[in-house]
This record gives C-alpha cells, sequence and structure tokens, in this order.
C-alpha cells in the first residue's frame, strides 16, 4: 500500500492528545463478546456515521447474532470484514468500528480522514484486500512510532480534522 503520510510523524502524539476519547469507554462492554445484539448494532453504526444509521436495525436479532458470532470467530481475516458488510447499515468502515470495539484493539479504523493523513487514496470501492493492506500499514506505523493502533487513529483523524480544508 503506497503511503505518503501527510502527518508529521513526530508530531503525532500531538494530534492524539487533541482528541476527544468519550468513544473509547463508550463500547468497553463490547470488548469480548460472542456476538452483538440489533441495539449494540445500531449504537455502533450511529457512532461511525450520522447518515442512515437506522439501516442497521432492519437486520433481524437471529442475523446479527449469527454473522457477528461467524466474524467475531473467523480466523480468515477476508471472512472476518467480508461476512459483517452483509449486515445492513454495515460498509467496510463500519465493520472496522465493529472488529476494533469487539474483537481486538489492534483493528484501525478506517476512515477517509486517516486515510487523507496517510497520504493514502480512497479507493472507489473498499475491497478486503485493501482492508488487510490498510491493517498492515497502520499496524506497522503504530509499531514504528511506539503507539497503539488506536493512539495512531486518534493522531490520524485529529490531523485530517484540524488540516484537510485549509
Amino acid at each position: 500500500m503506497k503511503r505518503k503520510p501527510r502527518i508529521p510523524l513526530k508530531q503525532i502524539r500531538k494530534y492524539q492528545d487533541m482528541y476527544s476519547a468519550y468513544a473509547d469507554s463508550e463500547f468497553d462492554h463490547l470488548r469480548g463478546v460472542a456476538h452483538l445484539t440489533p441495539a449494540q448494532l445500531y449504537e455502533i453504526c450511529r457512532w461511525k456515521s450520522k447518515r442512515r444509521p437506522e439501516l442497521a436495525l432492519g437486520n433481524s436479532k437471529e442475523l446479527v447474532k449469527e454473522i457477528t458470532a461467524f466474524a467475531f470467530s473467523a480466523k480468515c481475516e477476508e471472512s472476518r470484514i467480508g461476512v459483517l458488510t452483509l449486515l445492513d447499515g454495515v460498509s467496510f468502515p463500519t465493520a472496522s468500528v465493529i472488529l476494533h470495539f469487539c474483537v481486538s484493539r489492534s483493528y484501525p479504523i478506517l476512515d477517509f480522514r486517516a486515510l487523507w493523513s496517510l497520504g493514502i487514496e480512497k479507493p472507489a470501492a473498499y475491497s478486503a484486500r485493501f482492508w488487510i493492506e490498510y491493517v498492515e500499514c497502520c499496524r506497522n506505523m503504530a509499531r514504528d512510532n511506539g503507539l497503539s493502533v488506536r493512539s495512531l487513529d486518534k493522531a490520524l483523524w485529529q490531523y485530517s480534522r484540524e488540516h484537510k480544508n485549509k
């Protein structure tokens, strides 16, 4: 994955500290759950995007339980992310939030702001291959800079918020 970070690497911690941490504790109770309920899915969708989170409520309780239970236990990354996108209201960015808060904080949250800060062009359509490369890119960058993936996420998001349209 080609990237040319816009964020000055020496300032990552500065931007991470500027990010509001309310959301991190908001979903702590979901860490390690076996599956999600439709209400939990809706809350995650609403947190990720204010645009049409109610689509998530169109999923049956059985479907949400089955899909999320499979995703949370899957070993194959393509299966894990891909199956979540079968749920109404869940695209790759929202699926990344589900994996991050429910499975492991080592999953980055896919967001156009983070992509911009990394100097990665947003694809016309997300794919499992793009996701896997993005995860590897973020994990490597976090490791190389002595950060958690979540700290890197926060810094990338905040940097874009401060600089993208200036």
